[in-house]
């Protein structure tokens, strides 16, 4: 029996800890190592020093060579200063990629699945000593998360052959190689360069299987692309350990602030921009033309069908083929220098506007009449090499009223993606291809259709409209990466509000063109679109007073960009202002959102909930945290949540990447990494992680005056309902437990 349940207990403990293990939270997403350009070297001269990370899958990591005061933490190398070695130049990312984000206002650079960092010193000392450490970020695709990370380097795989000493010997300073940031003052020994330029030509190296540095990286899922750039270090001791922080719970978002459009939303958008397609006056009228071809024209109507099959399937191929070619020629270096330079985003701008002057009426783009020719006469041989050759006659000779709308999907698709502009193509050319083949298989449809008139001409002017909001999209892309300062979001809301406002009266017949019919009575279908119209516009007017716009976050600029803002004082209304019991310590540098009134250290906090009876609303937050962003500006700026922060909770915002130094007298060792923590973001980082098992942010936590866990904690949470639940929950736990007590 003895026997028996010692086996049982232990099965237990095993299954117990097993639970446990399954429940931690604490994410190493990196694994990072490092290696050497060559393991032998004279005195005097160079050589590489190579930083390899490997990324697991739908993660990125931040690099080295983007403005720090962007927002994101790059990554930063701190050298330990000796006289044994000198850096020379700067640390140099290795083919990073490069992205804009509107939520940041600027271009930052990242890595995905593997990223490297090089650094050249020259050896001056036979006794080489080369140690220091690392710090970074890393966030998720798909989750909105990022947690930053930390380790420790030390080359001991080179060896030093002997060699004429460099007379001379230059004394670099020491500090954090972050891509230009200060050297240390103090530093007389080696020092740090600053990072280079993304894409610098340098051969990649093979990963390292000499060292490992010890990844102490604490990283968390789900936050967008961002990085937390490093404030500059002494380099006489090594980079202070970055704790596991948080990563931002949020919106995934690696483009522009907002998350990217997916592939199954982009082809349903390329198929509907098909359906659009036939309704234009260049392609409406063919349908019953070309159906009545299938089906007159053959011998039977198997045979009939069957040709329409194959005339269908050529229009398809011919599209993907498009799409295939777009995607061969744009791939990832393309891609980037399409979505970041001024030059393709003014063109693109200028591309869109002659598209809408063409829909408009101004003129039209037509093909060369030879090559329409040529296809025509292809046409004319009969069998299906004529069908096919229909198939492309149609193509080209629609392409006036066509030719706008596919460009402006491969224009969107061109990101260096492969399936995006062939499955654009692919589901764009199955809506146009498919009326021809439903009409040949089922004739007596046709009857069911619409005459061609004046409503086809109608479409194509809104086409126009649209195509002229668009336009101001790429404007406003290179406006913000090069601070143009152009088009602000008001004078961007200005535009589209007359825009739209003026396809509203287009379509009430109060605005008319040199194409258009007369139009003698208003049909309900137009009616109901002007309606529409008008409605977006309304939606639209609260904005330039600073009204969010949520659901057009993503097209809008930021609104940091408005001069005239409403929003901050309409947020900060309340039934009843929150009070605090005493003035916040890092009050000078540290806000809360929404004139909300809080703390940032944690026993200030503590203190006043304690006095005021009331339990702690715990935000753990980042600088470099775009989905903490996104949670304040879309969840905490809600009426009903704001009342509940306000009234019911002792707010205390938790800065996990803070890089302010503590008083050494708050110094400590960390029970978890056995690391000094000597910053305030440091400090809390080390909390959340030790006290929650948790390295990510946003993460919100309910607790009262001795850090008593009210509810389970919660990550990023987009749905506003589900927010307050939790927040009535905290209050009503609390509640209880001063009842019991």
């Amino acid at each position: 029996m003895k026997i028996v349940w010692q086996r049982g207990g232990g099965l237990l403990l095993t299954l117990f800890f097993f639970i446990l293990s399954a429940q931690a939270q604490v994410l190493k997403p990196s694994t990072w190592s490092h290696d050497v350009s060559a393991a032998e070297v004279k005195v005097g001269e160079e050589v590489e020093l190579i930083f390899n990370a490997k990324i697991i899958p739908e993660w990125y990591l931040y690099s080295s060579d983007f403005d720090p005061d962007l927002g994101p933490i790059v990554t930063t190398f701190t050298f330990q200063k000796h006289p044994s070695y000198a850096l020379v130049g700067k640390i140099k990312p290795v083919n990073p990629k490069k992205k804009f984000d509107q939520t940041w206002g600027g271009e930052y650079t990242y890595f995905v699945k593997t990223a490297q960092f090089r650094q050249r010193i020259k050896v001056l000392q036979p006794t080489l000593v080369v140690k220091g450490s690392y710090e970074y970020q890393v966030c998720s695709e798909v989750n909105g998360q990022c947690i930053p990370g930390e380790g420790d380097f030390n080359f001991t795989q080179i060896k030093v052959l002997p060699g004429a000493a460099p007379s001379n010997t230059p004394e670099p300073a020491a500090g954090t190689n972050n891509g230009g940031t200060t050297p240390a003052p103090d530093a007389p020994a080696p020092g740090v360069s600053a990072t280079g330029p993304a894409g610098t030509a340098i051969a990649p190296a093979t990963p390292s299987t000499t060292s490992t540095a010890a990844d102490t990286s604490l990283l968390t899922p789900d936050m967008p692309v961002t990085a937390f750039p490093e404030a500059t270090d002494s380099g006489t001791v090594l980079a202070p350990e970055p704790e596991a922080q948080p990563a931002l719970a949020g919106v995934s978002s690696i483009s522009a602030g907002v998350a990217p459009i997916g592939l199954w939303e982009f082809m349903l958008g390329a198929f509907l921009s098909g359906l659009i397609a036939l309704l234009t006056p260049c392609v409406f009228p063919m349908i019953p033309m070309t159906v009545t071809f299938f089906t007159g024209g053959s011998a039977n109507r198997a045979k009939g069908i069957l040709k329409a099959l194959v005339y269908g399937l050529s229009i398809i191929a011919f599209y993907t083929l498009i799409g295939t070619l777009v995607a061969k020629l744009a791939g990832p270096e393309v891609a980037n220098f399409l979505s970041t330079h001024w030059f393709p985003n003014l063109l693109f701008f200028v591309v869109f506007l002659l598209f809408a002057m063409s829909f408009l009426g101004m003129f039209e783009i037509t093909l060369p009449h030879w090559l329409v020719n040529k296809a025509d006469a292809q046409a004319d041989k009969g069998g299906y090499y004529g069908v096919f050759f229909m198939a492309i006659t149609l193509v080209l000779v629609s392409f006036s009223c066509t030719g706008p709308i596919v460009g402006s999907l491969l224009v969107m698709s061109a990101g260096g993606e492969t399936l995006k502009p062939i499955s654009g193509m692919f589901a764009y050319s199955m809506a146009f291809a498919l009326p021809f083949t439903l009409f040949a298989i089922f004739p007596n449809w046709l009857g069911s259709l619409p005459k061609s008139g004046g409503w086809l001409n109608s479409v194509k002017v809104c086409l126009g409209f649209i195509e002229l909001a668009l336009a101001l999209k790429f404007l406003s892309i290179a406006d913000q990466v090069y601070h143009w300062r152009l088009l602000d979001r008001e004078i961007y809301l200005a535009l589209w509000i007359v825009i739209f406002s003026l396809m509203g009266v287009y379509l009430l017949g109060k605005l008319k063109f040199s194409h258009d019919s007369d139009l003698p009575y208003l049909s309900v279908p137009r009616l109901l679109f002007a309606v529409a119209t008008f409605a977006f516009v309304v939606y639209m007017i609260p904005g330039m007073f600073g009204a969010p716009l949520k659901a057009l976050a993503g097209y809008l600029p930021p609104q940091a960009t408005q001069d005239f803002d409403m929003s901050a004082g309409v947020a900060s209304t309340g039934t009843t202002a929150n009070t605090i019991c005493e003035t916040p310590k890092y009050a000078d540098f540290l806000t809360l959102p929404h004139n909300l009134q809080g703390y940032f250290d944690l026993e200030q906090a503590k203190k006043c909930a304690q006095e005021q009876g009331k339990p702690i609303f715990v935000d753990f937050t980042g600088h470099g945290c775009v989905n903490c962003r996104e949670m304040e500006a879309n969840v905490w700026s809600d009426p009903e949540v704001l009342k509940r922060l306000r009234e019911n909770f002792v707010i205390v915002a938790l800065y996990v990447d803070d890089k302010s130094e503590l008083p050494q007298s708050e110094w400590y060792t960390s029970t978890y990494d056995q690391k000094q923590k000597t910053t305030l973001g440091k400090k809390y980082a080390d909390y959340q992680i030790t006290k929650f098992n948790v390295n990510a942010q946003p993460y919100y936590v309910l607790m009262d005056a001795n850090e008593n866990q009210l509810v389970q904690p919660i990550a990023y949470e987009p749905n506003v309902q589900n927010f307050i639940q939790f927040l009535d929950a905290g209050v009503a736990a609390h509640k209880a437990k001063m009842a019991v007590q």
